[in-house]
């Protein structure tokens, strides 16, 4: 059997299982032992077994379920409320007004949660009836949360980032600081565009007579100073390498909740809730990750990923090029399969190729997490299309529809940091030098 011929076979094969209903996890694994059975003589038990334990036990991966406990805790408190009232009355004179709202809504959320549905839930429950009762064009409405709550996926504390990194073994501290500027630039691009459909069409925007001062703004704005405190407190401490990522999650934990407490949401059927969910999400990831670290290991025994490199690379492709084939594979996955499942399913043969391409590993995961961020908005299992459609009972398509414009954002700053991948390099470098 030759290699082409084994990977499709063998993607048949996952194809098939995932198709099933299996678990993601258990269609990994038993994708990797059929491998290693048809091509090679490794013995698949004790690889197993200690592939399995390696990858359970390490220090970075205790970050990821702190962070996502994290934002189980503030998707039950009234963050939601303060991100509204305290940035309502900075973007009232913005053309778009309280559009903007969703955006650097969504953006703050982001920064403490690391979840782009927990984003999408959180901000869209206040912003999506306020805005409706106001008036605002419901396609900008649901295009906006849509399109924002993708940032969840790339404005640390990132969940996926911390799957690529346990996935190609990179820092997911730099990984964390190499999102913050795209992640701003997405921030720009989606108000940019706002800001320009409310200046070519200025009657779709509802008028705003209401006049704050700058006390009063400031007065508004002190909802929003814990959450500000937080964000600082968990990426300033880790880009100061006062905190590695695990020890951050673990501050991030505790001001979560004293914020909480704070805003008086805090009680034990809440912290249960939140420790409930937060275990669930944990363990269906780290189940993921552990049969991708199987598939990964197996397909190594193969040989597949070396020699499909090798036989993409006798095309003579161009960096650009291979970006370009990546790009339209990964959204096409996308449209089936969640962002964390992209990431593990494909690491282990993609890998090779970015390494033969010399491309920097640390860059290609900030592409692939905005190119993951344009699968959340399409459909038929783009997640946050279905938060949002529970949230409005609209039809998904039609909330697809709204999200076009935000696809086409994301298509765009996928080719601005190609061009200038400094947007991505520029401070895990200055990191570095520091």
């Amino acid at each position: 059997m030759t290699d082409l011929t084994a990977t499709f076979f063998l993607l048949l094969v996952l194809i098939t299982l995932l198709a099933s209903g299996i678990w993601v996890a258990i269609a990994l694994t038993l994708t990797g032992a059929l491998g290693m059975l048809l091509l090679s003589s490794a013995p698949i038990g004790p690889i197993l077994a200690t592939t399995l334990w390696g990858h359970s036990h390490s220090w970075s991966l205790a970050a990821l379920p702190m962070f996502i406990l994290m934002g189980e805790v503030l998707l039950r408190s009234r963050l939601s409320d303060d991100i509204f009232n305290g940035l309502a009355p900075w973007v009232s004179k913005l053309p778009g007004r309280l559009l903007h709202v969703n955006i650097f809504g969504c953006a703050l959320f982001a920064a403490v949660s690391g979840s782009s549905a927990a984003t999408a839930a959180t901000i869209g429950r206040m912003s999506v009836p306020e805005l409706t009762q106001r008036k605002y064009p419901n396609s900008l409405i649901i295009g906006t949360l849509a399109g924002s709550a993708t940032l969840g996926l790339l404005i640390p504390p990132s969940i996926i980032l911390i799957v690529y990194g346990m996935a190609t073994e990179q820092s997911i501290a730099r990984l964390f600081i190499a999102g913050v500027l795209p992640g701003l630039m997405l921030v720009c691009l989606f108000a940019g565009y706002v800001a320009t459909r409310a200046c070519l069409s200025p009657e779709s925007i509802p008028s705003d007579r209401s006049h704050f001062t700058f006390r009063q703004k400031l007065s508004a704005s002190r909802r929003l100073i814990p959450i500000l405190l937080l964000i600082g407190g968990v990426i300033g401490s880790i880009y100061l390498g006062i905190a590695s990522p695990t020890d951050a999650a673990a501050v991030g934990v505790v001001f979560s909740i004293v914020l909480a407490g704070f805003n008086r949401n805090l009680n034990w059927q809440m912290l249960k809730d939140s420790l409930l969910g937060a275990t669930q999400t944990s363990c269906m990831i780290a189940l993921i990750l552990a049969g991708a670290a199987f598939l990964s290991v197996s397909m190594g025994f193969t040989g597949i990923p070396r020699n499909l490199a090798t036989w993409i690379g006798s095309f003579n492709l161009s960096t650009f090029e291979l970006l370009a084939a990546l790009t339209v594979f990964f959204i096409v996955l996308g449209c089936f399969l969640d962002g964390i499942s992209v990431v593990v399913l494909t690491t282990s043969i993609v890998m090779p190729l970015i390494e033969a391409s010399g491309i920097d590993p640390l860059w290609f995961g900030i592409y692939l997490v905005i190119v993951v961020e344009m699968s959340q908005i399409t459909p038929p299992v783009g997640f946050n299309l279905f938060v949002i459609q529970g949230l409005t009972g609209m039809n998904i398509l039609s909330i697809a529809r709204s999200a076009l414009p935000f696809f086409m954002l994301l298509l765009l700053a996928v080719v601005l940091v190609t061009v200038f991948p400094e947007i991505v390099t520029f401070l895990p470098e200055l990191m570095t030098r520091n």
